[in-house]
């Protein structure tokens, strides 16, 4: 019992200290949490990526910075992530388990937890031609190939419930040149290279199934205090799309319904608390401050949702 309150603590506390990386402000709708871990690199490839991260590092890097771009979501940003994968001594491996997933996705308030790994990245080439002091010339053909495998796991119940392989190839014929070894120095480099734009078109297509995803699941946000004054403080404010005036339904979680046969969380009762409605953004629009409409009683970690 101790063991689960200081969890639930440790997540409230989290809710409104950790860090996420601001998004475009012209989408207007509530926004919901993700969490991006390291993809693992599966290739076994030396591929040299800018700033020395793996590949599997650099398309999940590729895809937080798609995801924020969007305007839509709310990421968590990469270091509060591994600052949580460390404390928590969870994924110490590198592998991340749906088990892990979720329960670092509690801690940090997020709804969806994608992980991945790479299993292709690179180059093939088919040339007719020669070589001159280790400089390949020909002409022929060049293509490269990016196949990531994703999953999106709810934090809320520890299930896959999504599962793709996400493959992209890109070619070009003519005049080619090739060197003994291959790396990326920079960003534009890697841009404007064949397997550069093949992993944009794999994190595009990623982007638009984390969308979908996350249409099938519901928005929340948690009372991290209710004051003696009325005044109610929930984890959420115009960092995810929750403005003054909006209005929300407060629940508290009953007893956790578990699957016999798997042991997965089926999610918990529900009981209706009350209403309250948003009258200040605070925390730098990591939180938000509402009054009571109706009910009472309310207590942290009491779930607000639309309706």
């Amino acid at each position: 019992m101790k063991r689960a309150l200081s969890i639930i603590l440790i997540g409230l506390f989290l809710f409104v200290t950790i860090r996420v990386l601001p998004a475009r402000s012209d989408y207007k709708g509530l926004k919901k949490r993700v969490a991006v871990f390291s993809f693992v690199d599966k290739t076994n490839r030396a591929y040299a990526w800018w700033g020395g991260k793996t590949v599997g590092r650099g398309l999940s890097d590729m895809l937080v910075t798609a995801l924020v771009k969007s305007g839509k979501y709310t990421v968590v940003e990469r270091g509060s992530l591994d600052k949580v994968l460390t404390e928590q001594k969870l994924g110490l491996s590198g592998l991340v388990t749906p088990q892990t997933a979720a329960q670092v996705g509690k801690l940090l308030g997020v709804e969806l937890a994608i992980v991945g790994s790479v299993t292709e990245f690179g180059h093939k080439k088919s040339n007719v031609g020669g070589r001159l002091k280790g400089i390949g010339l020909g002409i022929g053909s060049q293509s490269a190939v990016v196949a990531v495998d994703v999953r999106f796991i709810n934090t809320t119940t520890g299930e896959i419930i999504r599962a793709e392989t996400v493959r992209k190839e890109k070619s070009k014929k003519g005049l080619s040149i090739s060197t003994p070894k291959f790396s990326f120095h920079d960003r534009n480099s890697f841009d404007q290279s064949l397997v550069g734009k093949a992993a944009r078109e794999a994190v595009n297509e990623i982007v638009e199934m984390t969308g979908k995803t996350l249409e099938k699941m519901p928005w929340e946000a948690k009372i991290i205090k209710a004051s003696a004054a009325g005044n109610i403080y929930i984890n959420k404010g115009s960092r995810s799309g929750v403005a003054v005036g909006d209005v929300f339904v407060v629940y508290r979680k009953g007893e956790a319904l578990i699957d016999p046969d798997t042991g997965l969380s089926l999610g918990a009762e529900e009981e209706k608390i009350g209403t309250i409605k948003v009258v200040k953004d605070i925390a730098g629009g990591r939180a938000s401050v509402a009054t009571v409409l109706t009910g009472s009683g309310f207590q942290t970690g009491d779930i607000v949702k639309l309706k």
